[in-house]
């Protein structure tokens, strides 16, 4: 065996120690217990799926939307101040997504400062139902998600528009185009490929998210993450909760080779119109 090959044994022997034996041993908990995947077939796995996956859909589809329209306006729309709109978006990225969501709760929150302030308008007095109160819903979750991870959206459009030719969008206001007509014919499409990466990604934080619900403390708000933390710390039903981490790995696994593809296809896509 060469040397440049025995290289590769030390890197690979820490993998399969740290990472592939721990994942191994989760696996294999619920083969090894009676019964150990009947949660599986439970009214409370099933809509804890349902749950993941509707608002990792409707938190992508929410970072998609909010991610292209900021990037059309600090990429396209000359205003002072863009490149700092565009470092305090990535100042996001650094954050916790526990931060986020504890500062939604001081903000939205049934005793946080929009209720407490309306209800002080209001004089509706201390014990009245607080005026806004989506926060503790599947909802006020989407809205954190989309806060957090709008920037992995904006980011590669950003990047994207910047090889996009100006002289076609200048051409195109010169014949008297229209500017949905310019984005949707011309913007649009050079977007297509960052879009798909970017939402891939959303889509594969967002189903693995648990601080975010965590914290939040939705009733009712049961997602796989949040059900692997219940059964395993709050139950010690270990087989259970190994057998949804093992549902949540191999969607996590779908969604990792489904953003691998789309950034080939992004990058390809990229070479091409450079």
């Amino acid at each position: 065996m060469s040397a440049a090959r025995l290289v590769w044994l030390p890197p690979l022997a820490i993998s399969a120690v740290l990472v592939l034996y721990p994942l191994a041993l989760v696996l294999a908990t619920p083969l090894a217990a009676p019964g150990g995947f009947a949660v599986l077939g439970s009214s409370l796995f099933l809509g804890a799926l349902v749950r993941t996956v509707w608002i990792a859909l409707c938190s992508t589809a929410g970072c998609l939307v909010l991610g292209f329209t900021l990037a059309v306006l600090i990429g396209f729309v000359p205003f002072r101040g863009a490149a700092l709109a565009a470092r305090l978006v990535d100042s996001i990225i650094a954050l916790p997504t526990f931060l986020v969501a504890l500062a939604f709760t001081f903000v939205y929150g049934a005793a946080g400062l929009l209720n407490g302030t309306l209800l002080a308008l209001s004089e509706a007095g201390p014990h009245a139902l607080p005026p806004v109160d989506f926060l503790y819903s599947q909802w006020g979750v989407v809205l954190a998600e989309v806060t957090v991870y709008t920037p992995f959206v904006l980011r590669p459009l950003l990047a994207a528009f910047a090889q996009l030719e100006p002289a076609q969008i200048e051409i195109a206001g010169s014949l008297g185009a229209r500017p949905w007509r310019i984005v949707r014919r011309i913007v649009l499409p050079a977007a297509l490929p960052a879009l798909l990466a970017g939402g891939s990604l959303c889509l594969l934080l967002t189903v693995n998210e648990f601080g975010i619900v965590f914290f939040i403390g939705a009733k009712g708000v049961i997602t796989l993450p949040l059900l692997v933390y219940d059964k395993a710390i709050q139950e010690f039903d270990y087989p259970a909760a190994c057998a949804i981490a093992g549902v949540n790995l191999a969607l996590s696994l779908a969604l990792f080779a489904t953003y691998r593809a789309l950034l080939r296809i992004g990058t390809r896509g990229s070479g091409g119109r450079g």
